[in-house]
């Protein structure tokens, strides 16, 4: 929805790191999801991490599983970090520059400390990059799951059978008057992407503020 788009505050009164208010808004009925699909422990990388407010949340809600934050570029790692540092996490890696359209992950040469993922987790990005992007986070994703591992992928998206929520009609305008690449995504498209690089959707829930939490694992392991 448009209330999901981040809102990025630098050194507010209530918060000394850069700060999206959307983040603070999902993350706890996120987490609620998550708690219902994952084992006790695991490795999770999550990609565009942005602030990491989400990092720093699960991981400290999560103790048992190692968080990889990543994102594109090296911009938000201090806020990454410290966010992790107040929340007092310690399963919290150090974040990876990866870009979703490269080849290899990560972008920053030196591979992953773990060899594969039980978690690949992101949130807002689809309907703000360019189409190319989704096909390439499948791919991806596919690449550094462990067996019966999950990507769960969170936003808005348009049903073709779920009347599409006049604030998301509104959101998907908005956002393609900014860039004509960007723009909410047909969940059957998605489908379509996962399926070419060998996932399947197996859940999907309904979150607040018109968002859905897509769970994708391997069309072998369902």
């Amino acid at each position: 929805s448009q209330a999901e788009i981040a809102e990025i505050t630098m050194n507010s009164p209530d918060h000394a790191l850069p700060h999206s208010a959307a983040a603070e808004r999902n993350r706890d009925p996120i987490l609620a999801v998550l708690r219902t699909l994952l084992a006790p422990s695991g490795q999770a990388l999550e990609i565009a991490s942005g602030t990491g407010q989400h990092a720093a949340h699960f991981a400290s809600a999560l103790p048992g599983w190692t968080w990889q934050p990543s994102d594109r570029t090296d911009a938000d790692f201090a806020a990454i970090r410290g966010w992790t540092e107040q929340t007092g996490a310690a399963n919290v890696l150090p974040p990876r520059r990866l870009d979703v359209l490269d080849a290899d992950w990560p972008s920053d040469g030196a591979p992953f400390a773990s060899g594969a993922f039980d978690l690949v987790y992101v949130a807002n990005l689809l309907h703000i990059s360019p189409w190319s992007s989704c096909a390439a986070l499948m791919r991806g994703a596919a690449r550094h799951l462990a067996p019966g591992g999950a990507l769960v992928i969170y936003g808005p998206f348009i049903e073709a059978d779920v009347p599409t929520a006049p604030s998301n009609l509104a959101f998907d305008a908005d956002l393609r008057q900014r860039d004509p690449a960007w723009g909410l995504r047909r969940l059957q498209d998605v489908r379509h992407a996962a399926q070419a690089a060998g996932l399947a959707l197996s859940a999907r829930h309904a979150l607040p503020a018109n968002n859905l939490l897509l769970v994708l694992r391997a069309a072998s392991h369902l």
